[in-house]
């Protein structure tokens, strides 16, 4: 009787055990796109890059949440085949930072480097 009990724990445990790892992982990753953009994550926090016709906005959230971009700024690097094009980014209210004078074609390489105070995060997008 003893060794029955015994072996319906080792049973229990194997079925709780095996039911445990195959959980998903529930990390935060990538906010979903607000704006129609493409979405990267850095730094704990998401950046959307959106087209415009006359440059790019960057979008940035934190957890879910829209995060004030008035003390930042930084620079939009744009590649578009063999054509290279820098603009500044520069805070436009709520959480949009703007980058005028770039074009951003499809398939093009960007990299925003984006500070705060000393802080520089750099985010790399492939437009879709």
């Amino acid at each position: 009787m003893k060794f029955q009990a015994f072996k319906n724990l080792c049973a229990a445990l194997v079925l709780s055990s095996s039911a445990v790892a195959t959980m998903p992982a529930l990390a935060h990753g990538a906010a979903p796109a607000r704006h129609g953009g493409v979405v990267q994550t850095a730094s704990d926090m998401s950046f959307e890059l959106v087209p415009a016709a006359d440059g790019a906005t960057l979008y940035v959230v934190d957890h879910d949440d829209d995060y004030d971009v008035k003390q930042m700024g930084g620079k939009l690097t744009v590649l578009n085949g063999t054509e290279k094009s820098e603009a500044e980014l520069k805070p436009v209210g709520g959480n949009k930072l703007e980058a005028k004078g770039v074009k951003l074609g499809k398939g093009a390489k960007v990299v925003a480097a984006v500070t705060e105070g000393r802080k520089t995060t750099t985010v790399r997008f492939t437009v879709k």
